[in-house]
């Protein structure tokens, strides 16, 4: 068991002959109980002060755990949204690819419907061509027949 103040306090000595000076003793043993006093208050200090810092520690460490499973967890969410932003991304690609593949199949049915219109007004317009040319040439015949009929006439012959 540890030696308390009162223990230096209570202590008592034998008595001698020749032995110290009972004054001094006690004055020394006075100094002694008042510094071992403050050896105990500022060892209680020192305790108190290593119990609130080992608190304190334990305390930071909750906080770095604490932080450590935050970082770790935005770590994680900065993987799955990139790995979404690239998904999406992905996706957006395909969506303009097909969207561009639909507008050129539309552009090129627009191409076809054209070439067809076009040889179609070629078409009608050999047909017009055609029936202008036996129209002028039918006129011409009846016109040349006018004017051979006329040219006997002309000619001073009766017909």
């Amino acid at each position: 068991m540890p030696l308390t103040p009162l223990d230096i306090i209570n202590k008592e000595f034998k008595r001698s002959l020749r032995g110290y000076n009972e004054d001094e003793v006690n004055e020394f043993l006075d100094e002694v109980v008042r510094d071992y006093e403050a050896l105990i208050r500022e060892n209680d200090e020192l305790r108190q002060n290593a119990d609130g810092m080992t608190e304190r520690l334990e305390q930071y460490r909750a906080m770095e755990q604490t932080l450590q499973n935050t970082l770790v967890v935005a770590q994680q969410t900065a993987e799955e949204v990139k790995l979404a932003a690239r998904k999406e991304a992905e996706l957006v690609v395909r969506e303009a690819e097909q969207r561009a593949r639909e507008i050129l199949q539309q552009a090129e049915a627009e191409v076809q419907k054209a070439y067809a219109e076009r040889d179609r007004i070629r078409r009608e317009t050999e047909q017009f061509r055609a029936r202008i040319r036996s129209l002028l040439e039918s006129q011409l015949a009846l016109l040349q027949e006018d004017i051979g009929a006329l040219a006997p006439v002309a000619a001073g012959d009766p017909a």
